[in-house]
């Protein structure tokens, strides 16, 4: 892969009305897999961070973002791509959180989030929840 191109990522942090965010296990398989992240996918050619995050929620999740802001913006070089993650946070959905593509996925309290292991990426973002609102 060229390092030289970026792989623009969407990412959504779902929280739910206990504060808790939702949180998916990478597939063993895949670039950082058996970590956890926060939701998301590749944004493609011509298509908006809020079209793509609804996208790829409703693909992997089976939910609609209803409401979102963004967060943070990262931009992170592993040693066989670079990533920029486009990070919003989701306030409302519809429908009930599933993982359809086979992954766990679990709701987790934001102090408890560094008690699982995320791609060096989200360090970031993490950070960003911890800040006060």
């Amino acid at each position: 892969m060229n390092k030289n191109s970026i792989v623009h990522v969407a990412v959504g942090v779902l929280l739910n009305e206990n504060r808790e965010v939702l949180i998916a296990l990478r597939s063993a398989h895949s670039h950082q897999g058996g970590l956890w992240e926060f939701p998301g996918g590749k944004v493609e050619e011509g298509e908006s961070v809020e079209h793509a995050l609804n996208r790829e929620f409703e693909e992997e999740l089976g939910i609609s973002v209803q409401a979102c802001t963004p967060l943070i913006q990262i931009r992170h070089e592993y040693s066989d791509k670079l990533v920029m993650l486009d990070v919003w946070r989701v306030e409302r959905f519809s429908g009930i959180p599933k993982g359809k593509e086979g992954q766990a996925i679990e709701w987790r309290p934001i102090s408890k989030l560094r008690a699982v292991d995320f791609p060096k990426a989200n360090e970031a973002i993490i950070r960003a929840l911890n800040l006060p609102d």
